[in-house]
């Protein structure tokens, strides 16, 4: 039997292990509050509709207008294009790393205030970004990782490092994500073979890093976009190894499939998703609410179960078991993408890439 487990399909199902909701205390659902709050669309919002915003109104008295919105730059410009107008297509929303980081280098987010958000003290400072003057504009929502994953019909001994995809043994094996802001192997390559993210801070630097990477390339059977394409290609041991996501590799192998994900000694790959107020939102108290529920362990810990996303903050914090804990995320210290270099060099890195990977 064949299936497509992709993330969003995942993020969809993960709830069907029945995990219950939290409890909240009853508020009227007539209040007059109202947030609009966007999440990535398709399963990961109804994941949301279902799982959080319910308990959320029913903690607060804030009534939540789901809006789905998309992950990249796209969203980054309908923000900008609503502030012209001095609106906002959101109160509160999700954003990825890279448009992040534009978005606030144009200064188009709120400065949200600390005092109003108390639970941002279960965040660790890599999950709490702030404008040059020291203002907060964006905290740590949701996590997931990405790892090493192999079809243990095809690979029987574990790959111990992200070293494997350099190894002259898997010529023609391998699958990776096709992008460098997606798939992170620049970071990759400098955590396995120069120490760290320390040399991917000069444009030197970064060519150094890609004339490593460059070896690997006779390896790679995919640069996929797909990512249910790949998924069924290593199920099928078509593409026995590769990077992917490894709450979705978890729930492959969950339904039988020989299909392993492993951390390797370096660490998975931790990608975020952060949460931000466009600058011309008007329910900024309700925005400020919002945040700091989601902030909380038990809310990160329904995520998790939920949502099957990793928490943002110390799993301590929560009560989920080692095996639901394991199920989204690792105890090792992970590669984090350094999205900076994306927004200062990112037309050179997107030409020297597509010249690594066109041969």
């Amino acid at each position: 039997m064949t299936t497509s487990l992709t993330r969003r399909h995942f993020l969809g199902t993960v709830a069907a292990a029945g995990a219950a909701t939290l409890a909240a205390p009853s508020i009227s659902r007539a209040a007059s509050r109202t947030l609009r709050v966007g999440t990535y669309g398709g399963f990961f919002e109804d994941s949301f509709k279902e799982f959080i915003y319910p308990d959320f109104t029913a903690a607060t008295g804030i009534e939540v207008q789901s809006i789905a919105v998309p992950t990249g730059e796209a969203w980054l410009v309908q923000i900008k294009n609503a502030a012209r107008a001095k609106s906002a297509p959101t109160d509160v929303s999700l954003m990825a790393g890279v448009p992040r980081k534009r978005g606030a280098d144009q200064q188009l987010f709120r400065r949200l205030d600390d005092s109003k958000i108390p639970n941002l003290a279960n965040l660790p400072e890599h999950f709490i970004e702030r404008y040059d003057d020291g203002s907060l504009y964006a905290a740590g929502a949701v996590s997931w990782y990405i790892t090493l994953c192999t079809n243990t019909d095809e690979i029987a001994d574990e790959p111990q490092s992200w070293n494997a995809l350099w190894d002259p043994a898997n010529k023609d094996l391998i699958g990776l994500l096709a992008l460098p802001s997606n798939s992170y192997l620049l970071e990759i390559t400098a955590a396995t073979h120069f120490g760290g993210p320390d040399i991917l801070q000069t444009r030197e630097g970064i060519e150094k890093v890609f004339a490593k990477l460059e070896e690997l390339v006779p390896n790679v059977r995919l640069w996929y976009r797909d990512e249910g394409a790949f998924q069924q290609a290593l199920q099928d041991g078509e593409i026995p190894m590769g990077q992917y996501y490894h709450d979705v590799a978890g729930l492959a192998a969950a339904e039988g499939f020989p299909v392993r994900s492993t951390f390797p000694k370096e660490g998975g790959v931790l990608d975020s998703g952060y949460w931000i107020v466009p600058e011309h939102a008007e329910p900024v108290d309700e925005a400020h609410e919002f945040i700091n529920y989601i902030c909380q362990p038990e809310i990160q810990a329904s995520l998790s179960r939920n949502v099957g996303t990793a928490p943002v903050i110390d799993p301590a914090l929560t009560d989920l078991t080692a095996e639901e804990l394991a199920a989204v995320s690792s105890s090792q210290a992970p590669i984090l993408p350094q999205y900076h270099i994306y927004k200062e060099h990112g037309e050179w890195i997107s030409d020297r890439w597509n010249q690594m990977i066109g041969g």
